[in-house]
C-alpha cells in the first residue's frame, strides 16, 4: 500500500510539474504557431527572478507567484515587440531567431550572475508515507497546476479577450475587418504565455538546480509534450503531460532518472507516430 501511494504521488507530481512547464509554450505555440526555442530560458528567468527577489527580502510566496510571472511577462512583451512580431508566418526564421535569443539570454545571465545561483529552501515542511518522506510542496505544485488550468481555460473560453484571441488566431484578416487589431492580440497572447512560463520557473525554483543553462533540460520535454497533446491548449497539454509524466516517473522509479527520460522520449515518438495530430486531435476535437 505504501509503495502504491509513493508511486502515485511521484506520478502526480511529475505530471503537474510537466503541465506547468508546458502551459506557457502551449499558449504561444498552440495559438500563434511560433516555435519559441527560448522557452527554457523563460523558465530560467522565472526561477532567477524568484530566487533573487526572495534573497533580497521579498516574501518567498510573493517572489514565486507574483514577481516571477510579472518579470518574465515583461520580458515576453519586449521580445514580441522587438523580435517576434516581425516573424509571424515565418516558421524557420522564428526558430532561428528564438534560438539566438536563448543563447543571448544564457550569455547575459552567465555574465551577470556566474555559472550558478544560490537557491531557496522549499517553503513547506514534509510528511511521511511509511519509510518514504517527501515535501508538502509537491502537493502545492499540483494545486498550482490545477488553478492555472482553470484560469487559462476560463480566460480562453468565457472572457471577451479569449473569444477575440481565438478569433484572431483562426482568421486575423476577418478579425481586423471587424475592428480588432491583431498586432495587439498577438502581443498580449505572447506576453501571457511568457508570464505563465515565468510562473512555472518561479514555483519550480525551490526544487530545481538554478543555473543559466537549466532551460536546456526543459525545452525538449516541453515541446514533445505540446506536440503530443495536439492543438487544444488545455485538453491537449493536460492529457499529454499526464501520460508522459506517468511514463517518466514510473520509469525513473523502477530504473533510474536517466532511463526515465529515455523512456519518455521513446513513448513520445511512438505516440506522435500513431497520432500525428496529437491526443486532442484524435480524442478532444473542438475543445480548448
Amino acid at each position: 500500500m505504501d509503495l502504491a501511494a509513493i508511486v502515485a504521488l511521484n506520478v502526480v507530481n511529475g505530471a503537474a510539474s510537466l503541465f506547468l512547464l508546458c502551459l506557457g509554450l502551449a499558449i504561444i505555440f498552440g495559438m500563434m504557431r511560433i516555435i519559441n526555442l527560448a522557452h527554457g530560458e523563460f523558465v530560467m528567468l522565472g526561477a532567477y527572478a524568484a530566487v533573487i527577489s526572495a534573497n533580497a527580502g521579498v516574501n518567498i510566496w510573493v517572489a514565486m507567484l507574483v514577481v516571477a510571472p510579472l518579470f518574465v511577462g515583461l520580458v515576453g512583451l519586449l521580445v514580441e515587440r522587438c523580435l517576434v512580431r516581425f516573424l509571424y508566418g515565418r516558421l524557420v526564421d522564428s526558430m532561428l531567431a528564438t534560438w539566438g535569443l536563448s543563447l543571448l539570454i544564457i550569455g547575459l545571465t552567465t555574465t551577470v550572475f556566474g555559472n550558478t545561483m544560490q537557491g531557496v529552501p522549499t517553503p513547506l515542511g514534509g510528511f511521511s508515507i511509511g519509510d518514504y518522506r517527501t515535501s508538502w510542496y509537491t502537493l502545492f505544485l499540483l494545486a498550482v497546476a490545477v488553478v492555472m488550468m482553470a484560469i487559462v481555460y476560463g480566460v480562453l473560453r468565457y472572457t471577451r479577450f479569449g473569444l477575440i484571441a481565438r478569433a484572431v488566431m483562426q482568421n486575423p484578416d476577418m478579425a481586423a475587418v471587424l475592428g480588432v487589431n491583431p498586432a495587439h492580440i498577438y502581443m498580449a497572447t505572447f506576453s501571457l504565455g511568457a508570464a505563465v512560463t515565468g510562473l512555472a520557473g518561479g514555483v519550480l525554483a525551490p526544487v530545481s538546480g538554478i543555473t543559466p543553462v537549466m532551460g536546456a533540460a526543459y525545452v525538449a520535454k516541453a515541446f514533445i509534450t505540446v506536440v503530443g497533446g495536439g492543438a487544444a491548449i488545455i485538453s491537449g497539454t493536460l492529457s499529454a503531460s499526464g501520460l508522459f509524466g506517468f511514463v517518466n516517473q514510473l520509469g525513473a522509479y523502477f530504473t533510474t532518472p536517466v532511463y526515465g527520460e529515455v523512456i519518455l522520449f521513446l513513448s513520445a515518438i511512438v505516440l506522435i507516430r500513431i497520432l500525428p495530430q496529437g491526443i486532442s486531435g484524435r480524442f478532444f476535437k473542438g475543445t480548448v
